[in-house]
């Protein structure tokens, strides 16, 4: 039995290239053209990592007379930040008890010194 993988916002980013044209659109919308024309690749690849990443909902492709424009759509990438969120608090934790720890031996080393200079 065959499970076709569901694409998301994950699958969108993972790719440099796909990156990439995120980053570029989100500041202006661009035509298939223009955007192929930033990267060392096929239009056809280009074309291959829009395709994805419509699936993705990161980017809309509207057809105005025979041009397609790319729009970003980055309200998926809310997921992103929410995944990585909870990550955050994990790191944060660490590192406050790190430096509890720190703070603990600087505190030792400064009585250690004070009693060897009395």
């Amino acid at each position: 039995m065959s499970i076709e993988a569901r694409r998301d916002v994950f699958q969108a980013i993972a790719d440099p290239t796909r990156r990439q044209i995120i980053n570029l659109i989100a500041h202006k919308r661009m035509n298939l053209n223009a955007l192929a024309e930033n990267f060392n690749v096929s239009r056809p690849a280009i074309s291959q990592h829009i395709k994805i990443l419509t699936e993705c909902g990161m980017v809309v492709v509207k057809q105005e007379g025979r041009e397609r424009f790319c729009e970003a759509k980055l309200n998926g990438l809310s997921e992103v930040s929410n995944w990585v969120d909870q990550y955050k608090q994990f790191w944060n934790e660490k590192f406050d008890s790190l430096g509890s720890y720190l703070n603990e031996i600087q505190a030792n080393n400064q009585s250690n010194n004070d009693q060897l200079n009395n």
